[in-house]
């Protein structure tokens, strides 16, 4: 960016902005609450798995947003997560989904981009919350839905404002509000009544008078982290680095 500053760049993900620099993401974690809801009210037994790829905080969000999701529909459930430390790597996800069904989970999510923790609950019986894709043909037995980004909604508007001499650096961030972020349509897999939950849970995020990450909110020790009606700001939650509870398994980031 410094050697050519005359052209726009943009990071997705990323951090770090400067003139010629935005940064561009989607608030996923809308979707995975979204997600939570539909795992908490499929599982029987209230033991959810997590098969997460690295222990940083757009993975720790994901996960605490899930939970939530899970918690606000079945206060009694917990998640698991067990760290695969690779984004990508099918024998590996599948393994963990494994270790996690073998544990008694009977619903998985994940945060790779394969199907494999999908197919090894369907292999076991149970059901699965994919991710980025919509993958039903995958695991038809297993898939309920996934939380999905549209990368066109940024690509087209940042493109526009290029051509029309108004782009501006920024740090772009967006979720429901404008179509950045969706989940994927809901199978028969999940149970009567999820479309109903959601679409309520949905609309008042849109509307903006719900935030998933709204106080009170404890740690896994059960320390108060965010009091009571006190929404946590974007940059709180885009550098979450610690486990809400309910959560099973170690969120260090060191």
């Amino acid at each position: 960016a410094q050697e050519f500053p005359n052209v726009k760049f943009g990071h997705c993900s990323g951090y770090k902005t400067a003139e010629n620099v935005s940064t561009y993401f989607g608030k996923v974690y809308q979707a995975r609450y979204l997600a939570g809801i539909a795992a908490g009210l499929r599982t029987a037994n209230g033991k959810i798995g997590y098969v997460a790829a690295m222990q940083i905080p757009e993975v720790i969000r994901g996960i605490n947003a899930f939970t939530l999701g899970v918690l606000s529909v079945n206060p009694a459930a917990s998640v698991e997560v067990i760290w695969t430390n690779t984004w990508y790597d099918p024998a590996v996800e599948k393994q963990a989904a494994l270790e996690l069904l073998n544990k008694g989970c009977d619903v998985l999510a994940q945060h790779q981009d394969t199907t494999a923790p999908q197919i090894a609950d369907q292999e076991k019986g149970a059901y699965a919350i994919g991710y980025n894709s919509p993958t039903p043909d995958a695991a038809p037995k297993a898939y309920m839905t996934a939380p999905l980004f549209h990368w066109d909604v940024f690509y087209v508007e940042d493109v526009k404002e290029i051509l029309a001499g108004t782009w501006k650096s920024r740090a772009y961030w967006k979720g429901f509000e404008n179509g950045q972020v969706s989940l994927d349509t809901l199978t028969a897999n999940c149970a009567p009544g999820t479309a109903e939950a959601i679409d309520e849970v949905k609309a008042k995020i849109i509307d903006g008078s719900f935030e998933p990450f709204t106080g009170p909110l404890y740690d896994q020790a059960g320390n108060e982290k965010v009091a009571a009606g006190v929404r946590m700001t974007d940059e709180e939650i885009w550098n979450m680095g610690w486990f809400v509870k309910g959560v099973i398994g170690n969120a260090s980031t060191n």
